[in-house]
């Protein structure tokens, strides 16, 4: 006799899911606006308070080192914790701290409620696209991703600008509020729709072949090339002025172009990843490399500068999808974790391309963070490529035959790897 599934399994999509996943999608979105948004609202922020414009942009950094740092001890913590009082948790000290920040009558007030901010957002990155999945056919979990990251991916295309806008014409405090009536609302909705699942059940709980080595691959591969994006894309404003030669009234719409490119770019790979994961994660890396060089070359050229931006904003957006669709494969334990540290990968990234454009910048102007973003993009399509030979195939004897579950039943995880199939395990 087969074992009992630890969960029920969702074999179709019901209206309960669909409206919890674009709950999620609004609290994703949500995060990514609050993590960026004194990026564009830091002069006004800085004569507020009256702090300088670097103190207040060590709101935005220590809000990325808190997530990277975090994301892995707080999801452990949590594992335990049933999928909606926990999220729904998270939601509320989001909208506290958001309120708190509005109201903050000082800079240490406001860096404070920043960093609890920053902690829910750690453990909700954790547990977000797992919780997601698993209320749908595992059949569907390249699409479900790419939906439940399309929140973070408007985040930057039309939220920040937004919430810059809102704070320029009124004040920087009525953007944070508007933000916290915005998680509100997608804490009713997931404190409605989201069952209260026991965390460890279902298809979405391990991955489907563990593997470390292929796990350690995915992360080396999110933090190279994300790396590499963040690299040139921190000065992109000083680039396309600089470089390519643009007013700076050409940026903003430069800058909403990359953000379109980049949801059609999430789109595509949702249906590609359920279909052909090796390729979902291959291709996008591959072009970051050729919109980065690309970049650098034809980077004088107007033309040339807008097109490999929007190379590169669709390109990126694929990886998040890929990678998780991989980690939900090859996670060497719980998922929520594995999640977790790619999570930690992707910010660390972020901050390490941040850190080595600043490096580049003053010696070599801005054209060199392209460059050099390339190498570290080169160096991730290396190693994504390369995985077959850097994780040697096992043989037969070397891992007995394990049973999963499915949305169609129990099917048998053979010896043979069949991680590296170019569609998934459980398709």
């Amino acid at each position: 006799m087969h074992p009992e599934p630890p969960a029920p399994l969702a074999r179709v999509a019901t209206p309960a899911a669909i409206g919890a996943v674009a709950a999620l999608s609004v609290a994703a979105f949500s995060y990514v606006c609050v993590e960026n948004l004194p990026i564009g609202l830091l002069p006004l922020i800085a004569a507020d308070l009256d702090r300088s414009q670097s103190a207040v942009g060590m709101l935005v950094t220590a809000y990325g080192g808190t997530v990277a740092i975090a994301s892995v001890p707080l999801t452990r913590l949590t594992l335990g914790v049933p999928r909606r009082r926990l999220i729904a948790g998270l939601l509320a000290v989001f909208v506290v701290a958001s309120v708190v920040s509005a109201a903050a009558a000082n800079y240490w007030m406001l860096l404070a409620a920043r960093l609890a901010t920053a902690l829910s957002q750690a453990t909700f990155w954790g547990v977000v696209a797992t919780t997601a999945i698993g209320l749908f056919p595992a059949r569907m979990r390249g699409r479900v991703i790419a939906v439940t990251f399309a929140g973070a991916s408007l985040a930057t295309v039309v939220g920040v600008p937004a919430g810059t806008w809102l704070g320029q014409h009124t004040n920087w405090r009525v953007s944070f509020a508007a933000l916290s009536g915005l998680g509100l609302l997608a804490l009713v909705t997931v404190a409605v729709l989201l069952p209260d699942i026991a965390p460890g059940g279902g298809h979405a709980a391990s991955g489907a072949s563990p593997d470390r080595r292929r796990y350690a691959v995915v992360l080396a591969t999110t933090m190279l090339v994300v790396t590499g994006v963040f690299a040139a894309y921190t000065y992109v404003v000083a680039f396309l002025v600089d470089v390519g030669g643009f007013s700076t009234d050409a940026v903003s719409p430069l800058l909403l172009l990359n953000g379109v490119a980049g949801l059609a770019g999430l789109v595509l790979a949702g249906v590609v990843a359920d279909r052909w994961l090796r390729v979902a994660m291959t291709a996008p890396v591959a072009l970051i490399v050729v919109a980065l060089i690309g970049l650098y070359l034809a980077g004088g050229s107007r033309l040339g500068a807008a097109a490999f931006l929007a190379l590169s904003g669709f390109a990126l957006s694929g990886v998040p999808t890929a990678m998780q669709s991989r980690i939900m494969q090859v996670a060497p334990g719980s998922t929520d974790i594995a999640s977790a540290g790619n999570s930690a990968a992707f910010n660390v990234g972020v901050a390490g391309g941040a850190l080595v454009g600043g490096l580049l910048l003053p010696e070599f102007g801005v054209r060199s963070t392209a460059l050099a973003g390339s190498v570290f993009a080169v160096l991730a399509l290396v190693i994504v490529v390369a995985e077959p030979l850097i994780v040697r195939r096992r043989r037969p004897t070397d891992r007995p035959s394990r049973e999963f579950w499915t949305d169609e039943g129990v099917e048998v995880d053979t010896p043979a790897d069949t991680s590296d199939s170019n569609r998934s395990v459980v398709a």
